[in-house]
């Protein structure tokens, strides 16, 4: 129903005013008001109030230096990560399963939607206050702990049969025992570097929260710093090492596999049905991962494609996609924490819309713009940053020309823009069908910064060698 709004300062927050007209948030609004706020206590609006105008208090400030410090460190990590990927690609395990090459961005991807969606969910309780009970916050985490490795063996199972299928159809090569390599290899580095980035998560979050600061600035790039270079260096290592073994003892990866998914899958699922915390999630949860499995997938046939087109490559996609990632990741998690604080899921509240202009969204005219405007202004810095200090360790020495710094710049930028536009529709279409955004949104975003971080650089490498200008590292 259509609803008129007209700005009037109430005497009382929530008071109905008179036969059809209501007050929410200092706004007068004609027509009935929804069931659900209709039904709530003034005491419940007026704190929905009180949050909205502590978010918007929030001074400029202290969100930039929350956020630039472990984006920063995060940068580091994705560094490593490009760096490792570099070498790893020379390992004798790559050339001869291809597949590793469109398994490597889908299980990294798995692993950031896993974390940060963790993340999303645990910031959010401790914004919501509900972490005071000792007894209360272990039931969250191990539930949250157990529950994140139910879906690392579920959804690496997926894509390692995905990374072998696609792979078969690009490069016209089909093997079970690679198949049988790469399930084990990813089923083991999901369910070891999930639950080691978990830990570390957890306590930036739970220290974050006792000291006053927004665990939502602080815990997902935090992860992220470390994420991908563990993930990469457990990867590979189980790969080779599988890879020296898989035709003499295939009934070994086989073993591994059947303890995973006979054994201790059963029994985590049976935990976490008890545990509150998590058992909507453990049920309705599985949609956003697997769907965002696939299209990280894509980005691999990308990757797969160019790492042997263009040296250099493998060294910057990891950075554009991990940097891209972890900016929205934190513009994703602080809207779902205002929502969760401002509102009932399946209400918009009146200081933000579901469908707004990409200006209105990203700069002005809603109240998660603030943040999306110092995540952009970011970006700009941390990238050029990256870019070169990635560029000296890999070479040993300066070789980025000025055109390669400002093309990569350029796609990286466009990156985010899509990214955090699309991260304001996503949560907030999410929010109005009565989908908790913490357990859904990141998914699909770290996924389409995947996709669009490596088909960007890419169309930014085909720039380059159409003008003469292509990125020649030292080392080869």
């Amino acid at each position: 129903m259509k609803q008129d709004i007209k700005m009037k300062k109430p005497e009382k927050i929530g008071e109905i005013n008179g036969p059809g007209i209501y007050t929410i948030y200092g706004l007068e609004k004609v027509e009935s008001p929804p069931s659900e706020f209709q039904n709530l206590p003034r005491e419940s609006i007026q704190s929905f109030q009180n949050e909205k105008e502590h978010i918007e208090k929030e001074k400029w400030y202290h969100i930039t230096v929350q956020v630039c410090i472990p984006f920063f460190i995060a940068g580091i990590g994705t560094i490593g990560a490009g760096i490792i990927m570099a070498e790893v690609t020379k390992y004798p395990v790559f050339n001869e399963v291809k597949a590793l090459f469109i398994l490597v961005p889908a299980l990294l991807g798995l692993k950031g939607n896993l974390d940060m969606c963790l993340a999303s969910r645990l910031s959010t309780q401790a914004n919501l206050g509900n972490m005071t009970s000792k007894k209360e916050l272990f039931k969250m985490i191990v539930g949250n702990l157990i529950l994140v490795q139910i879906q690392s063996i579920v959804a690496s199972c997926i894509v390692s049969v995905f990374a072998v299928s696609a792979s078969a159809v690009v490069n016209g090569n089909f093997e079970w025992l690679h198949t049988l390599l790469l399930a084990t290899a990813s089923i083991m580095t999901a369910t070891m570097s999930c639950f080691i980035l978990d830990l570390v998560l957890i306590t930036v979050i739970v220290l974050s929260h006792k000291i006053n600061l927004n665990p939502d600035n602080l815990a997902t790039p935090m992860a992220a710093s470390i994420g991908d270079v563990v993930s990469l260096i457990v990867l590979s290592s189980w790969a080779n090492l599988l890879y020296t073994i898989h035709d003499s003892y295939p009934w070994l990866m086989a073993l591994i596999l059947a303890v995973y998914v006979l054994l201790l899958l059963p029994l985590w699922i049976l935990i976490v049905r008890k545990n509150h915390y998590t058992r909507n999630v453990l049920t309705h949860g599985w949609t956003p991962v697997i769907s965002a499995l696939f299209i990280s997938g894509s980005g691999g046939l990308v990757l797969d494609l160019a790492v042997d087109q263009f040296k250099g490559y493998a060294v910057f996609q990891p950075i554009i996609n991990g940097i891209g990632g972890n900016l929205v990741s934190v513009q994703a998690s602080r809207i779902s924490t205002m929502l969760h604080k401002t509102s009932l899921l399946g209400i918009i509240p009146p200081h933000t819309r579901q469908c707004v202009a990409p200006w209105t969204a990203l700069f002005k005219g809603v109240l998660p713009a603030k943040t999306a405007r110092l995540l952009l202004l970011i970006s700009i810095p941390g990238h050029a940053v990256f870019v070169f200090a990635a560029d000296f360790i890999y070479n040993h020495k300066s070789t980025a020309s000025a055109v390669f710094v400002l093309s990569y710049l350029a796609v990286a930028l466009i990156q985010l823009v899509i990214l955090l536009y699309a991260c304001h529709l996503v949560t907030h279409t999410m929010w109005k069908f009565k989908i908790d955004p913490d357990n859904s949104t990141i998914p699909y975003l770290t996924a389409l910064g995947d996709l669009s971080g490596s088909s960007l650089l890419l169309v930014a490498f085909v720039f380059l060698r159409s003008i003469g200008m292509e990125y020649r590292p030292v080392v080869d």
